[in-house]
């Protein structure tokens, strides 16, 4: 771990909570615990459904995660300010992910949907009053994300989700404006035909992640940078 263990000191429940995520930066440059507590709960959630839109998968999403944030802390000189923090830590998830979906997918494997596939029909019937229910809602439009090509599904969640703009979510998936906006369209077509008017209500509370999953990624990504150097 280097310099970065070695500064680092001071209890995790430190209160420091700066708006300005450069001030978060230059603070975990200099070891300080809190401001890397800070930085984690900030993107914790963002980095979480942009890796869970690619590995579908929620126990592979949170090792992507730590492992994203462990290569971010230990890299943080390389982060030059030009664009904002979230859009560099999507970058290093978004990679991670990749890595770790072309690692377990065995030799020979077909490729994923082509984009303009069909979100298959769903086989399960809802009463009127369950699929007014929030939480229902929730679940459905869940499972019509998962249902999206890999593509699609990862613009959608960066622009539709977390409220990217065009320009940030090209950046993090380095593609096209133009490429952002198709998948973008091709995307809410295919979940209006499968959700219509349902997903709007339930759109914000879509993959939680906070109370003691959030806590477990901060404990342990800090557990680890606190570890002594092998050997």
């Amino acid at each position: 771990m280097g310099t970065v263990t070695a500064a680092m000191q001071g209890p995790l429940s430190r209160p420091l909570t700066p708006d300005d995520d450069t001030a978060l930066v230059v603070a975990a440059r200099g070891g300080d615990t809190a401001a890397f507590e800070a930085i984690m709960r900030r993107h914790n959630r963002l980095l979480f459904r942009t890796a869970r839109a690619i590995l579908q998968n929620e126990a592979d999403a949170e090792d992507v995660v730590q492992e994203a944030y462990l290569k971010a802390f230990l890299h943080l000189g390389g982060f030059a300010g030009a664009s904002r923090l979230s859009t560099w830590l999507v970058k290093i998830t978004v990679n991670e992910a990749l890595a770790r979906l072309r690692r377990r997918m065995p030799a020979g494997a077909p490729e994923q949907p082509a984009e303009d596939s069909m979100v298959p029909e769903t086989t399960a019937e809802t009463s009127p009053e369950a699929a007014a229910a929030q939480g229902e809602i929730r679940r459905l439009l869940e499972a019509a994300i998962d249902a999206l090509p890999q593509a699609q599904r990862t613009v959608f969640m960066l622009r539709a989700v977390e409220e990217f703009s065009t320009e940030d979510t090209a950046a993090c998936l380095g593609i096209p404006t133009d490429t952002v906006k198709t998948r973008l369209h091709r995307a809410k077509q295919l979940l209006r035909r499968r959700l219509q008017h349902r997903v709007a209500t339930a759109l914000s509370e879509t993959f939680p992640f906070a109370g003691a999953r959030c806590d477990r990624v901060v404990v342990a990504v800090l557990g680890k940078l606190n570890a002594p150097p092998p050997g």
